[in-house]
This record gives structure tokens, sequence and C-alpha cells, in this order.
């Protein structure tokens, strides 16, 4: 279960109200030194938010997301994302990895990344994943128990300096300053983020004449590299066959389709679109500050 999860990592966590350290109290709660308390879910993930969060990523579109993902519409990323983790733990003495999937949403993409190490290393490792989405949080507890879910703000995470060896952050928002605390000194970020052709044939018809039908990373890919050294970025391209069903899970999780009348999303099943290009780059980097020391 996920509340063994917890206990199991209950040192790495800190008071986000606070900042002191954390422990287990009654199985039920986590507990700082000056007596802040989180209680855990009946599904053991624990709600860190000191205040109420907004976000637009619902119970619906988190189904779609967790289907299409489920589906292996993201595999080979799956498979990128695992073989560079493997890769870059090889290269460092540390027996256990630690991996912290900041933005997780449901939970799909890290629960698929840690089976495919331990299927092809066998070595421990502990998966963590935050949302601000409590939906999201909700849906990866009841699918995926091996892992520590939790509820949290990329403004304030409530995780202890140097206790991650990677992070993931994939198509979700980025805080860099938090990215660089939360890793150990030879940790690894790995962004995730579209490439020019992403989801192509729902951009070109949801913005249609918006001058939005063309994107480009080049502004993410920046301002990574302003906060952290890139050692490296991969494409990842390639066309996935869509049914109607898929098509309609793809255009509910995405934001291309956000206030997108009802009318425009039926036309766009009514379109037979048979193929939808995935393109996405995948950015490696080691933090400045750190690398500076050395």
């Amino acid at each position: 279960m996920s509340k063994l999860q917890i206990k199991e990592n209950v040192h790495i966590f800190k008071c986000p109200l606070c900042g002191s350290g954390m422990r287990m109290h009654d199985e039920k709660s986590i507990v700082c030194a000056k007596n802040h308390c989180f209680d855990l879910s009946r599904r053991g993930y624990i709600n860190m938010l000191t205040s109420t969060a907004k976000t637009d990523y619902d119970r619906p579109l988190l189904d779609s997301r967790n289907h299409i993902i489920k589906d292996g519409f993201f595999d080979p990323l799956t498979e990128k994302l695992a073989g560079l983790i493997q890769d870059h733990a090889l290269k460092t003495a540390a027996g256990k990895i630690t991996v912290l999937d900041a933005g997780c949403g449901e939970g799909s993409h890290l629960a698929r990344v840690i089976k495919r190490i331990k299927l092809r290393t066998g070595r421990r490792i502990t998966g963590v994943g935050i949302d601000i989405s409590k939906e999201g949080i909700h849906i990866a507890s009841r699918d995926y128990p091996g892992t520590a879910w939790c509820v949290a703000d990329l403004a304030k995470v409530p995780f202890k300096d140097g206790t991650f060896n990677f992070i993931l952050n994939i198509l979700s928002p980025a805080n860099y300053a938090e990215f660089k605390r939360l890793l150990t000194d030879d940790g690894v970020l790995i962004k995730v983020v579209p490439g020019s052709g992403y989801l192509a044939e729902l951009r070109e018809f949801f913005y249609q004449f918006t001058g939005k039908e063309e994107y480009s990373n080049q502004r993410i890919v920046k301002h990574f590299a302003e906060s952290f050294n890139m050692t490296g970025t991969h494409r990842i391209l390639y066309d996935m066959p869509v049914d109607r069903d898929t098509l309609q899970h793809l255009v509910r999780m995405t934001p291309l389709s956000w206030g997108a009348a009802d009318e425009r999303i039926k036309k766009v099943l009514r379109t037979g679109i048979s193929d939808i290009t995935i393109d996405l780059t995948v950015i490696l980097g080691i933090n400045r500050k750190k690398v500076a020391h050395h």
C-alpha cells in the first residue's frame, strides 16, 4: 500500500509549514517537531497542501489520461525514460535509486517507468509522485499502491534537500529552484516537453486561423538551460493509430481542447483522424551550482 511507502520514507519528508523533519503517528498521519499534522487518506496518500489549490485537471481529464497511458500510447517515452535513468544510475555508486515525479498527474508515467527499471535491473527504487490535483493522486494511489503519492505544491515541495537522484517533469510546469534543492549532488533532472509536431492533428483543428497552429519549445528549452547544465536532448517521434474511442480520450486529456465549444469537439470526433503524431523532447540536466563545486 502507499501508506507503507510513506511510512518507510517518512524520513525524507519535511513540514511545508515550518520546514522541520517529520515522523509517523499512529499509522494515520505524519507529524513534525512543531506538531503540524497531515493525515493519510484511506487509500494511503497524503495531502500536504497548506492552502486550497485550483487546478484545471478534473476527474474526466485524469481518467482519460490514465486510459491513454495504459493503452500504451506513451510506451516509447516510458522506455526512453527508464533507459536514461538506468544508464545514469549505473554511473553512480548509489545502491538505491530515488525518483520524484513532479507533476505526476494520475501516476501512470512514474509507475510504468519504475516497473521497467525494476524488471531490467532488479535494483531497489523508491518512487514518489506529487501533484497539486487531489483527484490525480487519488487515482494514482488506487492504481499504483507500490509508490508514495502526495498532494503537494511545486512552490513548496515537502521533502528535504538532496533527497532525489532523479526528478521527472513530464509535460508539466517546472520549479527549477525547488528541483535544484531536492536533487542529490550527482542528481539528474529529466524534463519532457512537447515537440513542434506533438498532437499536430488536434492542434491544427482546434487552433485553426488563430496563429497558434505552429508550436515551438525553444523558450522552454532556453529557460531549462539557464537553470541546469544541459547534458543532452532526445527527440521521440512516432505516429499512433487511433480509433474513435481513443481519439475521444485524447481530446478530453489535452489542454488543446480547453475552451473549445462542444460542437467543435464533436466535429473533431467526426473527422475520421486515424493517426496522431507524438513528438516529444526529453531534456537532461544536472544542477549548475553543484557542478561548479566539483
